[in-house]
């Protein structure tokens, strides 16, 4: 698992300059049907007063893809002479591209703008925090039931006996501002009990680490909260194994799997990673499958979507269906090697009288 980021890191630092930082938010053009790939992996030079996590949060990235994408690298001092790598490209969920998605393997939303007259479509992607194994994000289909800016905090009995367990005692009632664990801006969702929230410790971003709500980074979540409207679909997948298309060749991209205490290890059943990618080529005329390959960009597990060596001889006529396809262990993703100049979002406040919530984990 640590051998291809070493590659990749090596590869990087031949043909890629300094990149400036990315919008908080990561919007890219949704790729046509039949295509899946979005974003560009890209490195840059570490600056001694960086941590991981502050380069995590700059370049809207979680805490577990950047550490598993730079083995090795000292999280907490940062070395101006190491490149770091940024896992900023991804590979979309085989999942209708409408509403919000949530792909638990990898704790990372993805919003699917409705379509504008004249504008072509878009998909915003934002970093999560999802439960822990004896809290687990439920799967399926609901939708985003409410909004509400400066929520209160009403911790379920559950949540306030495991604090007491630690000798932490929590209130029947917690009132928005810096203490809420909601942060300032919540989405409830129709499961009961469950949200979409920001937080009071941005820096757990891209953990299993909550009561099974969905954790953004603040700056994320009030953006969300501004474009999402109540009765929006919300889908929520495992999909550890993913696959798709870019410019006729086949990514294939996988997320390692977690024990009961919540930390990422080598899958013990890769199987499924083969019909991830006979969902991806299915209907496509292309090059030979080389499994070998694809068993171990399943097995290396590195969350990085790597380009494969199969290839599509002609352009797909018919989006494809489901999943997204394999890529080579040896080949590295490809990188564009421009510099973006984004602008940071415009943040707001609103002065919302905080209501009174039902309970909620967080």
């Amino acid at each position: 698992m640590k051998n291809l980021p070493h590659r990749l890191r090596r590869w990087l630092l031949a043909g890629l300059t300094v990149l400036a930082p990315l919008a908080e938010a990561a919007s890219y053009p949704l790729p046509p049907p039949g295509d899946s790939v979005i974003g560009e992996v890209v490195a840059l030079p570490g600056e001694r007063r960086d941590t991981l996590s502050d380069i995590a949060r700059r370049y809207n990235v979680g805490w577990d893809a950047i550490r598993q994408a730079n083995p090795g690298v000292d999280a907490w001092m940062v070395d101006r002479d190491v490149a770091i790598i940024l896992p900023t490209q991804y590979i979309l969920p085989a999942a209708p591209r409408e509403g919000v998605v949530l792909n638990l393997a990898e704790m990372r939303v993805y919003y699917f703008p409705p379509a504008k007259a004249g504008q072509p479509r878009e998909v915003v992607t934002y970093p999560a925090s999802i439960g822990r194994m004896d809290w687990r994000t439920p799967l399926g289909a609901t939708k985003i039931a409410r909004k509400t800016e400066n929520p209160v905090w009403n911790p379920p009995a559950s949540i306030k006996r495991e604090h007491a367990e630690k000798g932490d005692f929590l209130p029947d009632s917690v009132p928005a501002g810096d203490d809420n664990p909601l942060g300032r801006h919540a989405l409830y969702l129709g499961h009961a009990g469950y949200l979409i929230h920001g937080t009071n410790r941005p820096y757990g971003i891209g953990m299993r680490v909550t009561h099974g709500c969905v954790r953004l980074y603040p700056e994320d979540v009030e953006e969300l909260f501004k474009r999402v409207p109540v009765g929006t679909r919300v889908l929520m997948l495992d999909a550890p194994f993913k696959a798709g298309w870019k410019d006729n060749v086949l990514y294939v991209e996988a997320h390692p799997a977690f024990n009961e205490e919540a930390e990422p290890e080598a899958h013990k059943d890769i199987s499924p990673v083969r019909q991830v990618v006979l969902d991806a080529v299915r209907g496509q005329s292309h090059s030979p499958i080389d499994w070998t390959e694809v068993d171990l960009i399943a097995r290396q597990a590195t969350g990085i979507p790597v380009a494969t060596s199969i290839t599509r001889t002609r352009p797909a006529a018919e989006p494809v269906p489901e999943a997204a396809a394999p890529a080579p262990a040896a080949a590295p993703p490809r990188v564009k090697a421009t510099t973006p100049s984004p602008q940071p979002p415009t943040r707001a406040r609103s002065g919302t009288t905080p209501g009174r919530e039902p309970k909620s984990r967080s």
